[in-house]
């Protein structure tokens, strides 16, 4: 555990970038792929709208940018800046790029799932679904680009190139004005994320230091962390997304997962010594609540897609205290399992007996055990707010179990009747390729793989798992509820809580129209006086 945590120190300086070498055209090569197979796809969908193999297109060319990702492996670390903007008094920095082993776990596991959505997608309803298929390649290069972004700029601008997509899709699909509302609420919440994320770069400014990503100013670690616990909904708590029926499985699983990992590699960021703060202490306390109000929702999800807000705030929760623990490898662990395993388990549609044995890698890599994808989630210099890690565990073991018994419905799912033969065969590589990146990335290419962690703490994870999952066939209370009048995938007091605010603030803003009306209107002058009279008596009554 030692060794993990010098490792970690060494991460967390400053790296000496290479700008000369080979990785950053490694790093364009990847995005310019994706894109271009992309425009190729929307030039197709127009041209020749009865062309065959779309499908073929899209995947090869996800494939292919997910096999690039190993040759960025030849020139890390390095950094790509481009030419200051004009005027220099007002823009002091350019966009920028950085590719180390955390970007480069961050910017595969975003691909992998993209390369996932588009094979799995001959299992799904709507295939072939070409635009879809656009969507998923375009906002897989916008995930890869915000994951390596070098300074706030960068990231701010594809924040909001990510967040308006989101919203104007949400509301196009959303009809209930309540969940309109969510929308708009949940769209707040990320701008006010790029608004702290601003005020960072602010504060730096203000000492005479540029913020960037390799090496931040102490003072502006606890902004990042706020400002990506803004982002996911945990602080304050609430659920991140309108409505999951519009989105489901394919291109929604790929909005949810690169926009939780753009959010999250700032977490990652964070220097050791940026979190020292009198107020540390009850954001840790309040990020471990929302933690455990993510892992209970998700285990008594009535299904994975229902369940898929849960899962974020539950895992983002973990990534989110491991950084306030000083721990910006456990959070880049914790981070790349809620896309990857989620990830795996969000795109099943369609039985398969192997597959469904598979998924339990998911859980592995979840699991923090020794060598596993979050190995290093669970390590802490000098047992830092220990009193956080028992809820903190807790909510893991909620995750893992509720993980393992979705993975088990496989009666749920549907066949491949409906499908030609040779999707049966191809649809399983969707699944395998996820599970596989959970394998090599607990073994491979960066600073946390090939760890053992805290080894005590993973393993009485493992067995409490095991143990709620034995105790949960036997107490109601622990099982999904299934009640078809039942919101399973909203919650209820969360919503009554936010509704109740929502409602003040109607009140005050028709109260704020009624008084403006009264003044405005014809009667205006006169009430006007009269509160002037009012407030000339006021003024004279308490003259000597």
């Amino acid at each position: 555990m030692s060794e993990l945590y010098n490792t970690r120190q060494r991460a967390a300086k400053r790296v000496k970038v290479k700008p000369d070498t080979i990785a950053p055209m490694f790093l364009l090569i990847t995005v310019g792929i994706l894109i271009s197979t992309a425009l190729i796809l929307l030039i197709l969908r127009f041209a020749l709208p009865s062309f065959r193999f779309a499908w073929l297109t899209a995947a090869g060319g996800a494939l292919l940018a997910w096999g690039s990702m190993f040759f960025w492996q030849a020139g890390m670390p390095a950094q790509i800046r481009f030419p200051l903007w004009q005027p220099e008094n007002i823009f002091r920095q350019s966009p920028s790029f950085v590719l180390d082993g955390i970007s480069w776990a961050f910017a595969f596991s975003v691909v992998t799932v993209g390369l996932s959505v588009i094979v799995t997608s001959v299992a799904r309803e709507n295939f072939p679904g070409l635009l879809g298929w656009v969507g998923v390649l375009a906002m897989t290069a916008i995930g890869v680009l915000a994951v390596t972004a070098g300074n706030p700029l960068t990231l701010v601008l594809l924040w909001a190139a990510m967040d308006l997509t989101e919203f104007i899709a949400q509301m196009r699909f959303v009809e209930e004005p309540r969940l309109s509302e969510r929308a708009v609420i949940s769209f707040a919440s990320r701008v006010t994320g790029i608004l702290i994320l601003l005020w960072a770069g602010m504060v730096s400014a203000a000492e005479g230091a540029e913020l960037n990503f390799l090496s931040p100013p102490p003072r502006a670690g606890l902004y990042l962390v706020v400002a990506a616990a803004f982002r996911l909904g945990i602080l304050p708590l609430h659920l991140p997304y309108a409505s999951e029926s519009s989105f489901r499985r394919g291109f929604g699983t790929t909005l949810r997962t690169v926009s939780a990992g753009s959010s999250l590699i700032l977490l990652a960021r964070v220097p050791l010594s940026g979190i020292e703060s009198p107020i540390t202490p009850y954001l840790i306390l309040l990020v471990a609540a929302a933690a455990l109000y993510g892992g209970w929702m998700w285990l008594r999800s009535p299904d994975e897609l229902a369940g898929r807000p849960f899962w974020l705030i539950g895992m983002g929760g973990l990534a989110v205290a491991a950084a306030l623990r000083g721990n910006p490898i456990g959070a880049t662990a914790w981070s790349c399992a809620l896309m990857l395993a989620g990830g795996a388990l969000f795109l099943v549609s369609a039985e398969n007996r192997w597959q469904d044995k598979a998924l339990l890698i998911g859980a592995w890599g979840a699991s923090s055990l020794p060598f596993s994808l979050t190995a290093s989630g669970w390590v802490s210099q000098g047992g830092r707010f220990w009193y956080a890690v028992p809820f903190l565990i807790a909510a893991q073991v909620m995750l893992l179990a509720g993980y393992i018994r979705m993975s088990r419905r496989a009666p749920q799912r549907s066949g491949f009747e409906n499908q030609p033969i040779w999707a049966k065969n191809v649809y399983p590589f969707g699944i395998y390729v996820i599970l596989f990146t959970i394998l090599l990335l607990g073994w491979f290419g960066w600073e946390g793989a090939l760890q053992t962690g805290n080894w005590v703490a993973a393993l009485f994870a493992a067995l409490l798992t095991l143990f709620l999952l034995w105790l949960a066939v036997r107490v109601r209370a622990l099982n999904p509820v299934r009640a078809h009048w039942v919101r399973s995938a909203e919650a209820a007091w969360l919503d009554a809580v936010y509704q109740t605010v929502w409602e003040t603030y109607r009140a005050l803003r028709r109260l704020t129209a009624l008084f403006s009306s009264v003044l405005e209107g014809e009667s205006g002058v006169m009430w006007t006086l009269l509160f002037l009279v009012l407030f000339i008596t006021f003024l004279i009554q308490g003259t000597p």
